[in-house]
């Protein structure tokens, strides 16, 4: 039944995209990609929602599970299932982080396979969903982008087009997850998008909209991050929140370094993925079962820090008998927030499908909490603690994303206002700036970068790293040899449209190159002509290109050069040249390509 309405909706669709102009199509295509990344976003926080608090009951009733056992126990079976279901169902490999986007949209002319429509909500849903350490907003943009990707591809749509309802899933996935639509077109835009123009702001903005109407209707508002107590602003208060900008900017490259390591170490651990998956649910376990807090997304402890009671994180914790001591608490949150990142680590290391969204979010309501409380515990100060917890989420997503935009207006946004604006805005360029001092790339962009992939913090590098640089060498230039004299070179200059030569000798070793320009004061001269060799005036080539030279490594190269060709050795023997004029026409031609208007 649900497949007869399925194709019935699928034929509607195709009839209206033969009735109206392609715009209209793209805006009413918005429309319902925003519909479907909010149902998958339903889907996730709701199941996450059920089993978290499921986990809080067993535990309150029953004493022997006291301590958080139950809490600790959950992510191994969580974990075990994902990788269960990873191996069983899905060929073995699941790509996480919202990195696959970018490298969909750079090298695989916006593609994403059918299966990340429903595996990211799989996967997710048992890993984060039974209390792995991670977030669902990762999983949510994935599987909104693939929902994007495949409706384009299943009405014929164009690159660009493709890539836009890319931007509508994602923007709309995020704006369902919290109710913030202004927050999902920025970080669609901030993110993921290579480049947008003005006009194409439009659907992305309808999807946005869309995915939060969806949202507010058929989803608890509790389920959702959101908070309506906040105390004033109080611009005495500013040096303190550059200060809470800088360290939430350090934290950021804490937890983005030490995340990378503990994936390392066990991406190269040589054990099967559920022997791995057990090794790292365990100690994931042990963590839990110490600090509860970092069971799942976290955001349940989050509204707990803004509200007046704080202590109540200690209950059912070994730390339960120190609920009252404000010491004790600080400890806690301290610890809690410095563990995150391993926690987080060995959720995704192990084999657990998440991401780092939920994890910034959490590090940096504690970090706010953390700063402020110590401050006014040691007398120094009375800081607003509520608002430093708030604003602290905006230094960590700005600083380990490098998206501060993103930071402020989703903040403002999940707390009910903008009258904080102007310590969002201090705390996440702050964050921005120190983090970009000590990471060049955010934490998902790092990878790519790392393997010579597309990134989108450089527009200029991530679009050469789409070119080939196989494809704009000439291979069919004429050469000769060193013994020639330059009479033979001459009669090749007149019947070639080439000024330059590569010198070879019988090996096809290159000994040298010839421009025109180094002839043309004696090309006249008979005499110098016909007893001049060639190795006589060759010159040594600037630079060489290579192959697997990248394009950015190819321009760099023609930069440092200040030439117009350069020489190509594969194998150690000469190949061809590349011109720097077709060089930067291939990227015009990029470029016009992946403007998306």
């Amino acid at each position: 039944m649900f497949k007869k309405y399925l194709y019935k909706l699928e034929n509607l669709i195709a009839w209206s995209q033969s009735k109206i102009t392609n715009k209209q199509f793209i805006f009413l295509s918005s429309v319902l990609v925003g519909i479907s990344s909010a149902f998958a976003v339903i889907l996730l926080k709701t199941f996450a929602h059920k089993i978290f608090t499921f986990a809080a009951y067993v535990t309150s009733i029953t004493s022997i599970f006291k301590y958080g056992f139950i809490k600790g126990m959950l992510p191994v079976i969580g974990i075990m299932l994902t990788v269960f279901v990873v191996k069983r169902f899905l060929g073995g490999s699941i790509e996480k982080g919202t990195s696959q986007i970018l490298y969909a949209v750079a090298k695989k002319a916006s593609i994403i396979p059918k299966k990340q429509m429903y595996a990211q909500i799989v996967t997710s849903s048992l890993t984060v969903g039974l209390g792995g350490s991670a977030g669902l907003e990762s999983p949510i943009v994935i599987t909104g982008a693939a929902f994007g990707s495949n409706y384009g591809q299943r009405y014929k749509l164009g690159y660009k087009d493709r890539t836009l309802l890319i931007g509508c899933g994602v923007a709309a996935g995020i704006a369902a997850a919290f109710n913030a639509p202004i927050a999902g077109v920025l970080f669609a835009i901030e993110v993921l998008l290579v480049d947008v123009s003005i006009s194409a702001f439009t659907p992305i903005m309808i999807a946005a909209a869309t995915g939060a109407l969806v949202s507010k209707i058929a989803l608890d508002e509790s389920i959702l991050l959101t908070f309506k107590q906040q105390q004033t602003f109080d611009y005495h208060n500013i040096p303190y929140y550059v200060i809470l900008g800088m360290l939430t900017g350090l934290i950021s490259v804490y937890y983005s370094r030490n995340f990378q390591r503990v994936e390392y170490i066990f991406h190269h651990l040589k054990f099967s993925p559920y022997k791995k998956a057990f090794i790292g649910a365990s100690l994931l376990a042990l963590l839990i079962f110490i600090f509860p807090t970092l069971f799942g997304e976290g955001y349940e402890s989050i509204k707990t820090l803004s509200q007046n009671d704080p202590g109540q994180l200690l209950e059912n914790t070994l730390f339960d008998d120190f609920r009252d001591n404000k010491w004790a608490l600080l400890i806690f949150i301290g610890s809690s927030m410095m563990l995150k990142v391993f926690a987080s680590g060995l959720t995704l290391g192990s084999g657990g499908n998440g991401g780092n969204f939920a994890p910034s979010l959490f590090l940096g309501s504690y970090a706010g909490f953390f700063f402020s409380t110590l401050l006014n515990l040691t007398g120094l100060t009375k800081l607003p603690v509520s608002n430093f917890t708030m604003v602290g989420m905006a230094g960590i997503l700005s600083g380990l994303f490098h998206a501060p935009l993103t930071g402020i207006f989703l903040i403002a946004e999940i707390t009910g206002g903008y009258d904080l604006m102007i310590p969002l805005m201090i705390v996440a360029s702050c964050s921005f700036a120190v983090s970009k001092r000590f990471e060049k790339h955010s934490l998902d962009v790092k990878g790519l970068a790392r393997k010579g992939h597309a990134f989108t913090s450089n527009k200029d590098t991530n679009i050469l790293s789409t070119l080939d640089t196989n494809s704009i060498i000439q291979t069919d230039y004429l050469t000769i040899s060193p013994d020639e004299n330059l009479s033979k070179l001459v009669d090749l200059i007149s019947h070639s449209n080439q000024v330059i030569f590569a010198v070879v000798d019988k090996e096809n070793n290159m000994l040298g190159i010839v421009h025109f320009n180094d002839i043309r004061e004696i090309i006249f001269n008979q005499y110098r002509v016909k007893f001049t060799l060639v190795k006589e005036i060759m010159k040594t080539p600037v630079d060489i290109i290579y192959p697997s030279d990248n394009m950015g490594t190819v321009m760099n190269k023609f930069e440092k050069a200040k030439v117009a060709f350069l020489p190509v050795l594969k194998n150690g023997k000469y190949h061809g040249f590349i011109s720097k004029s077709m060089a930067l026409e291939a990227y015009r031609t990029k470029l016009k390509s992946m403007t998306i208007e």
